[in-house]
C-alpha cells in the first residue's frame, strides 16, 4: 500500500492516525508505537514518511509567468484558480491542491516530531544521532515550504511581523489542538534553529538509498536556499560549497547537451527523476496528476510562452541555442519530458489507485545558481561568471567554448544595465527560468524579488498581480480554522 494511504486527515491534519495494518512498525497508540520502535533502524523506517507526499508544482507553476491561457485544454480547478489568482476551491483529498500540500507538510512534520520524541526517550539517544539529524532537517524543510507559500514572503529588510504558520515541535496527542500562527520572523528563526542543529548530525551511511532522505548534499543544498532567501550571501556560498566539498559540481549537472541529447521522450521521463542521476540530491514521492496533464492544462506553456521562457539563450555568444528538447502533445501543448507519472494501485489486485510523480526537491543546478547569485552580491564577479559558463557548457547545443561564452559586457548589453552585479543576477534568474520550467521553481524567484505577474485570459482580461499583492499568498485551509488559525486577507 502506498504510504500516502497510511494517513487520514483530521482538522488541521497535525494529528497523524497511523494504520498498523499497513506498516507493522506503526500503531495508532503512542505507547505501543514507542514499544515497537526502539532501534535506530526502526526510527529510520518511520522517517521515510517525514517528507511531504503532496505536490506544489501545479499551483506554483501556474501562478508564475511561465504559463498562458491557451483557450482550450484540460480543465483542472487547481490549474484554473491558480492562474486567476483566486482561492483554490479544493480539499486535502484533491491532488496537487494547496490544501493537500498543507496537509502533507504537517503530516510529515508529525512524523518527524514522533521520531524526535522516541529518540529523546530512548535509553541510548546518542545512537540515534543520524536519525535525529534527519528528523530536524525534515521538520525545518516542511515548515519552510509552508511559510513561503501561505504567509507573506520573508524580507530580511523588514521586521516580518506578518502572520506565519504554526511551527509544531511536539507530537500530537489530542484532536483539535489549538495553534497560533505567530510571525514569519519566528518561523524563519525556528527553521534556522532546526536546520543548524540537524545538519551536522546527518550521516549518509544510515540510508539505504540516500537520495530519498536528507543526505548531506541535500541538507546543505537546503541551507543554501534558506540563506539565499535570507540574503545572507556568505552562508549561501559556504553551504553551496559544502554540498559539493570536492568542488566537482560541474560533474553533477544534468548532461542536457550530451547524454540526454540522445534520449527519446520516454527515456527522458524514465531518467530525469531517478536516484541514479547525479543532479538529483533529494527526491520525494508526491501524489500528483502533473505528469499526466503537464502539457494539456489549459493554463500552461504554448510555443510563444516557450520563446519567452527560453530567451536567455540570447545572453550567450555564438548564436547559442538551448539543448532542452521541446515536445508537443497535440496543438499548442508543449513540454520538456521531466516528471513522469507512475500509478500506484491500492492493492495488488485493485483496479483503482493514485497517480504519483517522483519530484526532485533539491538539485545540483539549484546549488550552482544559489552560489552564482550570492557571489554576485559579494562582488565575487569572476567566480559568478565562471560558474555561469560552467552551466552553459552543459546546456548549449553543439557547445563551443570559444564562442559560447557569457561575459559581463554581453550580460549588461542584453539587459541594458550598467551594473555588472545586476546583469549577473538577471542572468541567473533567466537561466533558472528555463532550467526549471514546468517544475514550479520560478515562483520562488518571483516572490523573492517581488516581480509583478500578469496573466491574460483568452477573452482579453488581464490579471495584474503586483509584487505585494495579497493574492500571491495562498489561503490557509478552511479546516485549519478549527485549530484556531485565522485565514489570510486576500
Amino acid at each position: 500500500m502506498s504510504t500516502y494511504k497510511l494517513f487520514k486527515y483530521l482538522s488541521l491534519v497535525l494529528l497523524v492516525i497511523i494504520s498498523a495494518g499497513c506498516e507493522d512498525f506503526l500503531s495508532t497508540e503512542p505507547d505501543s508505537t514507542r514499544a515497537l520502535i526502539n532501534t535506530p533502524k526502526q526510527v529510520s523506517q518511520l522517517l521515510t514518511t517525514a517528507y511531504p507526499q503532496g505536490g506544489y508544482v501545479v499551483f506554483a507553476e501556474t501562478m508564475s509567468d511561465n504559463v498562458t491561457d491557451k483557450g482550450t485544454g484540460q480543465d483542472d480547478k487547481v490549474n484554473r484558480f491558480s492562474f486567476l489568482f483566486e482561492e483554490v476551491e479544493a480539499t486535502v483529498d484533491d491532488q496537487d491542491s494547496p490544501d493537500q500540500y498543507w496537509a502533507e507538510c504537517y503530516r510529515a512534520i508529525s512524523v518527524a516530531n514522533e521520531a524526535l520524541d522516541i529518540i529523546s526517550k530512548a535509553e541510548n539517544p546518542e545512537e540515534y544521532s543520524a536519525q535525529k539529524g534527519e528528523a530536524l532537517v525534515a521538520r525545518a524543510y516542511a515548515h519552510f515550504m509552508l511559510v513561503n507559500f501561505f504567509s507573506k514572503f520573508y524580507d530580511p529588510a523588514q521586521p516580518n511581523t506578518d502572520p506565519g504558520i504554526p511551527y509544531v515541535t511536539e507530537p500530537e496527542r489530542v484532536v483539535l489542538k489549538q495553534y497560533e500562527r505567530k510571525t514569519v520572523a519566528y518561523v524563519y528563526e525556528m527553521v534556522e534553529k532546526d536546520l543548524l542543529e540537524g545538519l551536522p548530525l546527518i550521516s549518509d551511511g544510515s540510508y539505504t538509498i540516500p537520495k530519498y532522505h536528507f543526505n548531506r548534499a541535500a541538507a546543505n543544498a537546503f541551507a543554501s536556499r534558506f540563506y539565499l532567501f535570507k540574503k545572507d550571501y556568505q552562508k549561501v556560498v559556504q553551504y553551496a560549497n559544502a554540498a559539493f566539498p570536492g568542488g566537482n559540481i560541474g560533474e553533477n549537472l544534468r548532461p542536457w547537451n550530451t547524454t540526454y541529447k540522445s534520449l527519446s521522450p520516454a527515456e527522458l521521463y524514465n531518467t530525469y527523476s531517478r536516484a541514479s542521476q547525479n543532479a538529483n540530491l533529494l527526491l520525494a514521492e508526491t501524489s500528483s496528476l502533473y505528469g499526466r496533464y503537464v502539457a494539456q492544462y489549459r493554463y500552461g506553456m504554448n510555443f510563444r510562452k516557450w520563446q519567452e521562457v527560453s530567451e536567455g539563450e540570447g545572453i550567450i555568444g555564438g548564436n547559442a541555442s538551448w539543448a532542452y528538447p521541446l515536445y508537443t502533445q497535440g496543438d499548442n501543448n508543449y513540454l520538456i519530458p521531466k516528471l513522469n507519472e507512475y500509478f500506484v494501485r491500492e492493492s495488488v489486485n485493485a483496479e483503482i489507485g493514485l497517480p504519483y510523480v517522483m519530484l526532485p526537491l533539491f538539485t545540483a543546478e539549484e546549488v550552482l545558481f544559489n552560489k552564482i547569485e550570492a557571489n554576485a552580491y559579494l562582488n565575487n564577479t569572476n567566480e559568478s561568471i565562471a560558474d555561469l559558463n560552467l552551466f552553459v557548457s552543459k546546456r548549449v547545443a553543439n557547445y563551443n567554448p570559444s564562442t559560447h561564452t557569457v561575459t559581463a559586457i554581453r550580460m549588461r548589453n542584453f539587459f541594458n544595465v550598467t551594473s555588472t552585479r545586476s546583469a549577473i543576477v538577471n542572468t541567473v534568474l533567466a537561466f533558472k527560468r528555463v532550467e526549471f520550467v514546468q517544475e514550479g521553481m520560478r515562483w520562488f524567484d518571483l516572490q523573492r524579488y517581488a516581480i509583478p505577474v500578469e496573466h491574460e485570459t483568452s477573452s482579453g482580461q488581464v490579471i495584474a498581480v503586483a509584487g505585494n499583492d495579497p493574492r500571491r499568498i495562498l489561503q490557509i485551509p478552511q479546516s485549519a480554522t478549527l485549530a484556531g488559525l485565522e485565514q489570510n486577507s486576500r
